[in-house]
């Protein structure tokens, strides 16, 4: 299983993205997601897993990233792990 696989199931992306195109299609996911649809959103960050004590503490702490920016590079990282579980137990 691939990352872009993975997020596929909440995005509509293509499989031929490179990694940092892929992180700005996601910060351009979540900024519209911020701005049109929350609901969505959390729900998204939710079904991710996405540690949501992690990524209030990450929104209020880290300087120099737009929030989308936050929310995208937590949602990728738990994406990133989810791939490496099952590479690992998968063998």
């Amino acid at each position: 299983m691939s990352l872009i696989k993975i997020i596929s199931k909440d995005f509509d992306i293509r499989e031929d993205l490179s990694e940092n195109r892929l992180r700005d299609a996601m910060i351009d996911a979540f900024a519209y997601l911020i701005d049109n649809d929350f609901p969505k959103l959390i729900q998204i960050l939710y079904k991710t897993d996405v540690d949501q004590y992690e990524l209030k503490k990450l929104l209020e702490t880290v300087e120099g990233l737009s929030s989308a920016e936050v929310i995208a590079d937590a949602y990728i990282a738990r994406q990133m792990a989810k791939v490496e579980t099952w590479k690992k137990y998968s063998r």
